[in-house]
């Protein structure tokens, strides 16, 4: 491969963000939704820094299948609605999800 790069870039402060994916292990997570058993094989946790500041996890994304093996998304908002802390009620299995992709960023 012939590539050569120039130039010194710059990360631009007012609001960073990275995705963080993680595989998960067949069986080490079952998301519940409306009664629907969903195993979850993939996970794409957000990351973001706004102004500067401290590292924030704003969201989780998770990749199912269903009990028919149809492959399903879900969302999960992981901030309270004044975006300034941690949503309260969320499932600890969800957090244990975003300290992994954490420590694998």
């Amino acid at each position: 491969m012939d590539l050569s790069a120039t130039g010194e870039p710059v990360v631009v402060q007012e609001d960073t963000q990275i995705e963080v994916g993680i595989h998960l292990g067949p069986g080490s997570l079952t998301l519940t939704q409306n009664g629907e058993n969903l195993a979850a094989f993939h996970a794409l946790v957000e990351f973001a820094s706004a102004n500067a500041g401290p590292w924030m996890a704003e969201k989780v994304k998770f990749t199912t299948k269903g009990p028919d093996s149809e492959t399903v998304e879900l969302a999960v908002d992981l901030l309270n609605e004044a975006c300034d802390g941690p949503r309260a009620g969320l499932p600890t299995a969800i957090w244990t999800v975003v300290a992994l992709a954490a420590t694998a960023a």
